[in-house]
């Protein structure tokens, strides 16, 4: 039996790696301008190309599926360290309004950056999303203590959420014209943009989090079983508690800072991932969740791009056409379960 278990769990490693090797190469040759397999070989070989070609590829699309990679494992082991938390599989970072109060804080240091001429480091970017994510976290734990059930606690993070998107679009309205239009298309939530320095900068912060969630596979797997279970395992439920949510808002504060709010990714692809590898230990779902996580934001980034092309889609729209019907799934699979027992 446990052969088997890790026969399965090596074959849906395998194909998640084969997935996004393919989604890699793929998302380097489209777009408006076509790259052949041999010269994006050639490119990043070091190779003679025409400059065009080198510039597209380094400086555009290489950055872009770098970050759609990087934020996407970010944002889908963010999600599944939240479902961990309140023990609930429809628990996520857009779900509970914590993408949409790392947004307003973006928004807010992005529209005071643009009107005083100063320019704005990845690190601040981060520093703010990380505050707004930290803060709507806070409210959303305030309600957990007054709401009886998860029902009432994810509609109250659903309402933190179009509280914060208000108060962005408040905002908004004061901003100079050129500064919507940089807005507008931030807040849609998009890879595009990203440069070698941000790429640095996620790919920091994210593997760090990794880490740290890595640290934290024994005490999550304790916590699945039980609160109670967990304390009798010796951990510190209140020091574990501070860590989760930690981790949770750097990974969430990171994706918005860089690529806006990205909806789904952090609900769908732990479910998927579970589903997928048939185990809920966390050991195993923590780098299935980021390659699950980094495969479905780099197809849906192509798709985004290259569907109605030169036509670009925001990243969002197609997260939330492939990650809504799961979440649907979720939610009748659940109710299903209920009405049997």
């Amino acid at each position: 039996m446990e052969k088997r278990r890790m026969l399965r769990v090596s074959i849906c490693f395998i194909g998640l790696l084969v997935l996004a090797g393919l989604f890699f190469c793929l998302s380097l040759m489209s777009g408006s301008t076509h790259i052949s397999p041999a010269s994006v070989f050639g490119i990043l070989t070091g190779r003679p190309a025409d400059a065009a070609s080198v510039r597209i590829l380094t400086d555009i699309r290489l950055p872009r599926t770098l970050s759609a990679l990087i934020l996407g494992g970010g944002l889908s082991v963010s999600g599944f360290l939240l479902q961990s938390f309140f023990r609930n599989p429809i628990a996520g970072p857009f779900v509970l309004g914590i993408s949409s109060g790392a947004k307003l804080t973006v928004a807010l240091l992005m529209i005071a950056a643009l009107q005083h001429g100063f320019v704005m480091h990845s690190s601040m970017m981060i520093a703010a999303a990380f505050v707004g994510a930290v803060l709507c976290m806070l409210m959303v734990l305030l309600f957990s203590g007054k709401v009886r059930s998860m029902a009432q606690l994810v509609i109250s993070g659903v309402m933190i959420g179009y509280i914060c998107n208000a108060l962005t679009d408040l905002a908004v309205t004061f901003a100079d014209d050129a500064n919507i239009v940089n807005l507008h298309n931030w807040s849609k939530g998009s890879f595009s943009g990203a440069d070698w320095q941000d790429i640095r900068a996620m790919t920091l912060l994210v593997f760090a989090a990794l880490i740290g969630a890595f640290l934290l596979s024994k005490p999550i797997g304790a916590y699945q079983l039980g609160e109670a279970y967990a304390e009798n395992m010796g951990v510190n439920i209140r020091r574990f508690r501070l860590l989760l949510i930690l981790l949770s808002s750097l990974l969430s504060a990171c994706v918005t800072a860089f690529a806006g709010p990205v909806s789904f990714v952090g609900i769908a692809v732990p479910h998927l991932m579970k589903g997928m590898f048939g185990t809920a230990k966390p050991l195993i779902l923590i780098p299935a969740a980021f390659l699950g996580g980094g495969v479905f934001c780099m197809g849906c980034d192509l798709i985004a791009r290259t569907l109605f092309a030169p036509q670009e889609l925001s990243v969002s729209t197609v997260t939330a056409v492939f990650g809504a019907p799961v979440v649907i799934y979720i939610m009748l699979h659940r109710a299903k379960e209920r009405s049997t027992s």
